[in-house]
């Protein structure tokens, strides 16, 4: 059974009796520490907090918490809470990674750099899901945060990437809109023609384990009224399980109104490293944080 919302997440995981061990790097900004508490306190998953251990025993009694109860792995500076990270992947003592209180530039250069034996994949991309009132499932989207502008093989590994998420979700077909203004292919809007291209991959069984439609708007992808309106049926109009964006921008536009217009709870990761990857925003809200933790974790465990 394909999961339905982040509410049977978190009970699929909890439900797991090996719990997946996250390694947060620079763990000393409480709004992170919170979440990771949370997590913890849930059954979600077992903490490595790893950075300055007086400030993160100190963000720990501020939440009424025992320090006793978390693994605290003392460093001296965010450099080394990297290097320390890195360690602990390697040695498969965590299998997934948070960052914390740091740069998300520096945090995603230690992924990138192949000498850290993290990357898995020839891309790394984000895949969110988004939990809306006015959607009838959960609703993916890529990639809102890593890619700027992706040609043809980038939004391919991109398209991969998530679909391997959402397969690992339980959903063994999903359905994939590839968006783009229009329905209609024109060589003036590159991302139609891109479109057009992912849908042939897709029926030519180089793109697998999904269906693939484009170019198609978001309202034919996500309103099956919309769709009878314009008079355009296909497998995906009207049910998509997963938007494919054409760029950064229009993603990240997309997905902040979500959740900041439409009030959509999320959970986000990154996609394409050695293990799933947090990479929440240091404003995203406490639970868009943990069902974050939660989705890294499930994937983590398979």
């Amino acid at each position: 059974m394909p999961i339905s919302s982040f509410a049977e997440l978190a009970s699929a995981v909890q439900a797991n009796e090996k719990k997946s061990r996250i390694a947060v790097v620079a763990a000393d900004d409480l709004h992170t520490v919170e979440a990771v508490v949370n997590a913890q306190n849930e059954g979600l998953v077992e903490a490595l907090l790893i950075g300055d251990a007086l400030l993160i025993e100190q963000r720990l009694d501020e939440l009424g918490e025992d320090s006793e109860d978390f693994t605290i792995i003392g460093t001296a500076s965010n450099d080394e809470s990297l290097a320390q990270a890195v360690e602990i992947v390697n040695a498969n003592e965590a299998n997934v990674l948070m960052k914390g209180h740091l740069e998300t530039g520096d945090f995603m250069r230690m992924i990138l750099n192949r000498d850290n034996n993290l990357r898995k994949g020839s891309l790394l991309s984000v895949a969110g899901f988004y939990e809306l009132e006015r959607y009838h499932k959960l609703l993916a989207v890529t990639d809102q945060a890593i890619n700027t502008y992706p040609d043809l093989d980038g939004k391919k590994a991109i398209l991969e990437n998530a679909v391997g998420l959402l397969n690992a979700f339980g959903m063994a077909s999903p359905k994939v809109a590839v968006l783009a203004a229009v329905e209609k292919v024109n060589p003036k809007m590159k991302e139609t023609v891109d479109a057009e291209a992912l849908k042939q991959m897709n029926e030519d069984g180089e793109i697998t384990g999904c269906v693939v439609d484009g170019p198609l708007s978001l309202d034919i992808a996500t309103s099956k009224e919309a769709a009878d309106i314009k008079g355009y049926a296909s497998e995906v109009a009207g049910d998509a399980d997963l938007l494919l964006v054409p760029d950064l921008v229009c993603g990240n536009v997309f997905v902040k109104a979500l959740t900041g217009f439409a009030g959509a709870t999320t959970a986000g990761t990154v996609v394409g490293a050695k293990v799933p990857v947090v990479l929440t925003p240091r404003s995203a809200e406490a639970s868009d944080k943990f069902y974050s933790i939660a989705l890294a974790a499930y994937t983590a465990q398979g």
